[in-house]
């Protein structure tokens, strides 16, 4: 059974279909050849799920969207305090490629616009392993696989480098650079050629979403503090000079990057990846800019909402005798919206109920967002298909019109109706 929640990704793909304003990074000629078509969109939960649609298997590079990482392992490497000495966590309100250093301290405004994440990245402890190697390692600590550089796309920057040479060169004469310019350049530019696909974006940006808890494989590769802080600069530096107005309509931490990709980070619930390579005059997607948007409003990603969703929307799952019918009883709870209602939708692909019967229980339910009830739609058209009967119990009403997704009217049975149910066989 396929999960309507890749289906609801193959729906935001289809309608930013329209959206072709924008020109791939010409600047760099190895991201110029770029196919400005690809499309792809991924998220995954903190629980390690991951959907995806689109074109996922193609890999381009992580480009300024490993800031953040980089970021975060010079605060593992020398704490946060020794990394702000360096390098501040003001917004810049200037382009990516700007040099852009406080008056007063001569230090760069933040670690997420190109000098900030130059000085950074001279920051990172060499000594057994070089800094770019440790990059890699980490990268392939957040995705669970090998990621290596796209060596094509480093030569192709560093040919076209000079002005982050020259950053770097008046960094260092402002006292604000740890290396020598030319290798502080290159590490930096084999580091943002690193190869990777949405899926693997998805699961670093979970990473940050589970307070450094790789999803998949439950290490904590990074600490609960530097996560934060990661995040919070994100929040308000992410999207260079576009980050006010992608914090008031988007609402989540975020890191772009001019192969086309975004990363952004809902903490506590998914971490979401969006890729198309036209960019829009700030540096950014400008697709995947929409895709963004359109998964913030229908998931309820905004961090100024003030309802909060549980975690998990499946408190129980139970099977009964009711009326000497076995059944299987799903218990739900919170707020639905996409990232709860995964785990019911999880639950029943990986483990698809036994009996004819299903009933739905949204006593503890208080309301059910517009993409979860797609999505509870599909899942009991898909049940209902296989030969299942479906029961809503709902005393509040909370869903006046649920119906599957051919149109056909959901039973609604009583809570007392459940009351005489005896527990069945374990499933």
């Amino acid at each position: 059974m396929r999960s309507p929640i890749l289906g609801y990704l193959d729906t935001v793909i289809e309608e930013t279909a329209h959206i072709s304003a924008g020109d791939v990074a010409g600047y760099i000629p190895e991201l110029a050849a770029a196919d400005p078509d690809r499309v792809a969109i991924a998220l995954c939960t903190v629980n390690g799920t991951v959907y995806s649609s689109g074109d996922v298997d193609h890999r381009f590079s992580i480009q300024s969207m490993s800031k953040p990482f980089a970021y975060a392992l010079a605060i593992e490497d020398h704490g946060l305090g020794a990394v702000l000495d360096n390098v501040g966590v003001e917004p810049s309100g200037e382009a990516f490629n700007e040099l852009s250093l406080d008056p007063e301290t001569g230090k760069p405004r933040n670690p997420m616009i190109n000098a900030g994440a130059i000085a950074t990245h001279a920051l990172l402890k060499s000594d057994e392993e070089s800094s770019v190697e440790r990059m890699l390692k980490l990268f392939s600590q957040l995705t669970g696989r090998q990621i290596d550089i796209e060596e094509a796309v480093a030569a192709s920057e560093l040919g076209a480098g000079d002005r982050n040479l020259g950053l770097a060169h008046l960094l260092r004469a402002a006292g604000a650079l740890a290396q020598e310019p030319g290798p502080a350049v290159e590490g930096y530019i084999r580091q943002c050629a690193a190869s990777v696909t949405v899926r693997d974006l998805a699961l670093m940006a979970a990473t940050l979403a589970n307070a450094g808890v790789q999803p998949e494989t439950g290490e904590q590769v990074l600490r609960r503090q530097t996560t934060r802080q990661v995040l919070s600069v994100m929040a308000s530096c992410g999207m260079y000079d576009a980050a006010g107005d992608w914090l008031s309509t988007v609402g989540i931490p975020a890191k772009s990057g001019v192969a086309g990709g975004i990363i952004g980070v809902l903490p506590g619930q998914i971490g979401v990846a969006v890729f198309s390579p036209r960019l829009d005059p700030h540096g950014n997607s400008a697709r995947g800019i929409e895709m963004m948007k359109r998964l913030s409003e229908d998931l309820g990603l905004h961090l100024m909402d003030t309802g909060r969703p549980a975690r998990s929307s499946l408190r129980e799952t139970r099977t009964v005798i009711v009326e000497g019918q076995p059944a299987t009883i799903y218990v739900l709870q919170g707020d639905l919206v996409l990232s709860s209602i995964e785990s019911l939708v999880h639950e029943i692909i990986e483990h698809p109920p036994q009996t004819d019967l299903i009933i739905f229980d949204m006593s503890r339910v208080d309301e059910v967002h517009a993409v979860a009830r797609r999505t509870s739609s599909d899942m009991a058209t898909k049940l209902v298909e296989e030969g299942h009967q479906i029961i809503l119990i709902d005393p509040d009403e909370t869903v006046t019109d649920f119906q599957d997704s051919q149109g056909r009217p959901v039973e609604r049975w009583s809570p007392h109706r459940l009351e005489q149910a005896t527990e069945g066989p374990e499933r």
